[in-house]
């Protein structure tokens, strides 16, 4: 082994060691450092046109670009996450205090049921009316606090939060100002020819701008719209629902209908006809409308990807890396099928004899 082998060898070993290591140091902070990147990006666009208009003063048009950001995309978020603990903490002391009485509309919509789908829930050990009231309960009560605490992974306590918080704006920041050459810098080391490279940052940006932007249009306008239906027909703790709905639209093929579907068949077999119609219909018609026609445009065509592979990507996201999972795993997905391309693409062709 001559010398220059060894060195490059050498030198392999320490980059991977010191990366390793700079991974590990930034891992306590990764739901800040990744929703810079990926707000770095969905913005990018912004960026560049205040840029121009500007007078090509980069500062400047970070910062303009930043408080846009915050205005969207960040205080919404924070706005409705702690009105979400506020009512999940309401319908929870509700549900305590028996003024919501959980376990009658249960027992009611039980007794609407025919004999066979009763002898079956009863089977399956859903026969203790109050057991099942305080598991929905401690449910409802864990779901809204994990969601707002858990929306950038920042971490359960006030002081986490706001160090976290104050890193992603601060890399944000330079994420816009600078991320163009960050990104040139980033492709230059990747020992790759230049156009897989190109073809992997454009796949890149176009998956996690989809995500992003198509899941969240169609998330919040799924949410929003079944929040304002569930509260038209007096139903209670219409925000906590309508945040289901929304984080549950995430999830195509699954979305809203896990929600309003039930709400909707109890109203018919408890004789709330119109109720049941209404919500049926609003659900099918609206609800349903919103996913079929917004998410084949906004998400669909950018990705590339199937529904299907959208769905398990997601799923797989969501349990392994949290709320961040559903950015996580259908960019996962996206590039490994890119990869693979990539690669069965630049692999040589066998020829047969002959």
């Amino acid at each position: 082994m001559n010398e220059t082998a060894l060195q490059h060898k050498a030198l392999l070993l320490l980059l991977a060691l010191v990366t390793i290591a700079f991974i590990w140091i930034l891992l306590p902070f990764y739901g800040a450092v990744f929703w810079a990147v990926i707000l770095g990006i969905v913005f990018a666009p912004l960026q560049r046109r205040l840029l121009l208009r500007l007078g090509w003063r980069r500062n400047l048009a970070a910062g303009v670009t930043l408080l846009v950001c915050l205005v969207i995309a960040i205080f919404p978020v924070i706005v409705i996450s702690t009105l979400l603990v506020q009512e999940g903490a309401a319908l929870y002391s509700n549900i305590e205090s028996g003024q919501l009485d959980i376990a009658s509309y249960l027992e009611r919509f039980k007794d609407l049921l025919p004999t066979f789908a009763q002898t079956g829930l009863e089977r399956m050990g859903m026969s203790d009316l109050e057991g099942l009231r305080d598991k929905i309960a401690k449910g409802l009560m864990q779901g809204s606090q994990f969601f707002a605490t858990q929306v950038f992974s920042f971490g359960q306590g006030t002081f986490e939060f706001v160090v976290s918080f104050g890193i992603m704006l601060y890399l944000l920041f330079f994420f816009l100002r600078d991320g163009a050459e960050l990104a040139r810098k980033v492709r230059a080391a990747v020992p790759l020819a230049e156009h897989q490279k190109r073809r992997l940052q454009l796949k890149f940006n176009r998956v996690v701008r989809a995500t992003v932007k198509g899941n969240l249009v169609v998330a919040v306008t799924q949410g929003t719209l079944g929040g304002i239906i569930f509260w038209v027909l007096d139903i209670p703790s219409a925000l906590v629902w309508g945040v289901l709905m929304a984080f549950l639209s995430l999830l195509p093929a699954v979305g809203a209908g896990i929600v309003w579907a039930p709400v909707a068949a109890y109203f018919l077999l408890a004789g709330a006809f119109w109720q049941g119609i209404v919500l049926t219909a609003f659900g099918v018609l609206v609800i349903g409308l919103v996913d079929n026609l917004l998410r084949p445009i906004l998400v669909g065509k950018d990705t590339k990807m199937p529904d299907y592979l959208i769905l398990i990507s997601t799923l797989g996201g969501l349990a392994v890396f949290g709320l961040n999972g559903f950015v996580i795993g259908p960019l996962i997905a996206a590039l490994f099928m890119s990869s693979w391309a990539i690669f069965v693409s630049t692999k040589p062709q066998v020829q047969l004899p002959g």
